[in-house]
């Protein structure tokens, strides 16, 4: 039995268990540790349930005995002599590891953040995904339906600016999403889409209502509408309004990653960040379809087909 350690917020708890309809096609049986990290004082949410997402939770018991984490007086000791049993797989890059799905008897420990766990079972995914019980407050249900509405009737644009956490981990997440970038973004799709209402998605609505309205000051014929009313708790509305958008503008982040991939039309525009991270190289986050931009406004076409 194979048990993934669920980590992360809502984008990263859909990689996971992305992975795990992945192995359990192959025929493995998985479960996962959903309290390990969820005990933290500042994790995040689970939120799977909005698509009717049940899943197999390992035990206490299970998930001692695959990480050989007792406290037994005996255990503690034949640990300290001969060293941990562990069968923690922990993914060796953030890209593709294909040694994880070769794992039978693992605890496995990581992102997984690639379409390449489960291309092959896409379809299979995107039934999975599909927003069952989306709990919508009702002070902002208007304001949402009134957000669908505006999104369907028009060329809609996701725009998803990422700060709060990511400004405070700059050396991790700064520097890629530039303003430069995001220019460039704008530009590319009010080229090619004329009508373009751009739907900006952020975690800082006052300065994203700032920097809308400086962009319009520079350009009357950008058209911004800065979706507000959801909460760290309610992310998942956002992440259903962007799925719906026509087109995607994303950070270096899964969560708008996710936004985009949703959207099932073959005639989506999709700009992506050059890079994802500082810290490391990452590659296999990305799909052959996105137009990707770097931090100084210039679009990589290295990286792009079909341009």
């Amino acid at each position: 039995m194979n048990i993934i350690r669920m980590s992360g917020g809502i984008g990263n708890q859909m990689f996971q268990y992305a992975l795990y309809l992945k192995l359990t096609s192959l025929g493995r049986e998985v479960k996962f540790d959903d309290v390990t990290e969820y005990a933290l004082d500042n994790a995040r949410p689970i939120m799977l349930s909005v698509f009717g997402i049940d899943y197999p939770r390992a035990t206490s018991e299970e998930i001692i005995e695959i990480t050989d984490g007792s406290l037994h007086f005996a255990d503690r000791v034949r640990r300290k002599l001969f060293g941990r049993r562990s069968r923690q797989y922990t993914e060796k890059t953030l890209g593709y590891d294909e040694e994880v799905m070769g794992k039978e008897s693992a605890y496995l420990c990581g992102c997984f953040q690639s379409e390449k766990y489960f291309k092959d079972i896409e379809g299979k995914v995107r039934e999975a995904f599909r927003f069952r019980q989306v709990q919508i407050p009702g002070d902002i249900a208007r304001q949402i339906r009134d957000y669908e509405e505006q999104i369907e009737k028009d060329t809609s644009i996701s725009l998803h600016i990422r700060r709060g956490d990511y400004l405070q981990v700059s050396e991790v997440y700064g520097g890629i999403c530039t303003e430069a970038y995001y220019e460039k973004a704008i530009e590319y799709m009010t080229e090619k889409y004329p009508e373009s209402h751009f739907f900006v998605f952020t975690n800082d609505t006052p300065w994203a209502d700032a920097w809308c309205e400086e962009k319009k000051a520079a350009n009357k014929k950008l058209n911004f509408t800065v979706i507000k009313g959801t909460k760290e708790d309610t992310g998942y509305i956002d992440l259903m309004l962007m799925s719906k958008c026509k087109h995607h503008i994303i950070a270096n982040s899964s969560f708008s990653w996710w936004g985009a991939w949703l959207n099932a039309s073959l005639d989506k525009c999709v700009i992506a960040p050059v890079k994802w991270l500082n810290t490391c190289e990452v590659h296999d986050i990305f799909t052959p379809d996105m137009v990707r931009i770097d931090a100084y406004g210039k679009i990589d076409f290295g990286h792009r087909t079909g341009l």
